[in-house]
C-alpha cells in the first residue's frame, strides 16, 4: 500500500512514497529474506502494481505476490468519475475480475498472480459467480490461489463450502483488520478460518500508527497528515492501551510498533507492515526477533478487553455446560506463548 506515490499530494497517493524510496524498502524486504508481498489495483491508483512491476525483475520466482480486486480505479482517478460505463470494472462479478486481473498482470509485467484476493464483499454478485471465475482463472494458470478480504465469515464459509462440493478452488487465506484496537476477529472470523483452514493476514496491525506511540494525547492535533487515527484518539481506552503497549516495550527494550506487531503473531499467519520509510521497515522486522511472556501477552490481552456481542457474550457462561467453565479453544488463537 505504501509503494507509489509520484507526488505525495495527489489523489490516491496519500499513503504512498516515490519510486526511489520504494525501492529501497523492498531491496531491503528482500535481502532480509521477504518473499512475500502484497498489493492491490487500488493503491496509489495503480502505482503501487506498476513500481513492484519495475522493481521485481529476475526476482519473480522468489517471491509470492499477492494483489486484490473489487474496487474499482475509476472512483479515485479524476478523469474517470463520470463515466459511469466505469461501474462495470468494479465489484466482485466475472466481468470486473477479468479485466482487473488482466490490468494488474499489466501493470506487474509478470504472467502469473500467486494469491488473488476479493478486496471487500459489496452484497451484490452471487457467491456461485464469484467462486466459479476465480476457479476459471486458477484454471487457466493466471492465479495459483485465491483469498479473500474484509469480507463477513458467513460469506467465506458459503463460498468455500461451495468450491469443496463443486471442486471448485476454495479461499486459503483471509485478509482482515486486527490489531489491539480492534480484536473483533476473534469472535467469528478468527475461528472461521481455524475451522475452514484458512491462513490470516492481518492488516492495521499497529492502528494507523498509533501502536507507535508517536503521538501523545497532550498535544496531538487533527490533521490531514493524522487524519487516520483521528478515530483512535478519542476513546479513551485506547491511550490506555497504548500506555499498556509502552510499558511492555520499555521492559523488553523493545519499541511499542515491535510489541504491537509481535503480539498480532500468534493468531495470524503473517501480519501486513506498511512502512513508508527504511527506518520504519527496519524497526518493524525487528518485531521477529522476541516472543511476548505469557504475562506479557496477559496483561496486553487484559489492556484491550472488549464487550463480546451476543451470541459470543454467552461464550463464557456455565450454565449451557453442566456447571463447567466455557473456553475458546485455544486453536482460536494460535499456539500459547512458551
Amino acid at each position: 500500500m505504501t509503494f507509489g506515490a509520484e507526488n505525495p499530494n495527489a489523489e490516491g497517493s496519500a499513503l504512498g512514497c516515490d519510486f526511489e524510496t520504494s525501492k529501497k524498502i523492498f531491496d531491503l524486504y528482500y535481502s532480509k529474506g521477504g518473499n512475500f508481498i502484497d498489493t492491490a489495483n487500488i493503491y496509489a491508483g495503480g502505482r503501487s502494481e506498476k513500481f513492484l512491476g519495475d522493481m521485481i525483475g529476475e526476482r519473480r520466482s522468489n517471491l509470492v505476490l499477492a494483489t486484490k480486486y473489487t474496487l474499482n480505479l475509476g472512483h479515485i482517478m479524476p478523469q474517470n468519475r463520470a463515466d459511469k460505463r466505469r461501474e462495470c470494472l468494479s465489484g466482485n462479478s466475472r466481468k470486473s475480475l477479468v479485466e482487473n486481473l488482466d490490468a494488474s498482470l499489466k501493470r506487474m509485467q509478470i504472467g502469473y498472480i500467486d494469491l488473488l484476493y476479493i478486496h471487500a464483499w459489496e452484497y451484490r454478485t452471487p457467491v456461485e459467480e464469484v467462486m466459479r471465475a476465480l476457479d476459471d482463472c486458477v484454471r487457466c494458470g493466471k492465479v495459483l490461489y485465491c483469498g479473500v478480504s474484509d469480507t463477513p465469515a458467513w460469506v467465506i464459509s458459503k463460498a468455500n463450502t461451495m468450491a469443496h462440493f463443486k471442486d471448485w478452488t476454495p479461499f486459503i487465506a483471509l485478509q482482515t483488520r486486527y490489531n489491539m484496537l480492534e480484536r473483533t476477529l476473534e469472535n467469528d472470523l478468527l475461528p472461521m478460518a481455524v475451522e475452514c483452514g484458512l491462513g490470516i493476514v492481518p492488516w492495521g496491525v499497529i492502528a494507523e500508527g498509533f501502536l507507535t506511540g508517536k503521538h501523545k494525547q497532550d498535544s496531538i492535533q487533527p490533521t490531514a497528515r493524522t487524519g487516520r487515527i483521528n478515530r483512535h484518539v478519542k476513546e479513551e481506552q485506547n491511550w490506555k492501551i497504548l500506555s499498556t503497549v509502552e510499558k511492555v516495550a520499555k521492559e523488553i527494550g523493545k519499541t511499542p510498533a515491535q510489541v504491537a506487531i509481535n503480539w498480532t503473531c500468534r493468531a495470524c499467519t503473517s501480519p501486513l507492515i506498511g512502512a513508508r520509510t527504511v527506518q520504519q521497515l527496519e524497526d518493524n522486522l525487528g518485531a521477529l526477533d522476541f516472543k511476548l511472556t505469557k504475562d506479557q501477552l496477559r496483561e496486553l490481552d487484559e489492556a484491550s478487553t472488549y464487550t463480546l456481542p451476543f451470541p459470543h457474550s454467552m461464550r463464557y457462561t456455565s450454565f449451557a455446560a453442566g456447571g463447567c467453565s466455557v473456553e475458546k479453544p485455544v486453536a482460536f488463537l494460535g499456539p500459547p506463548p512458551p
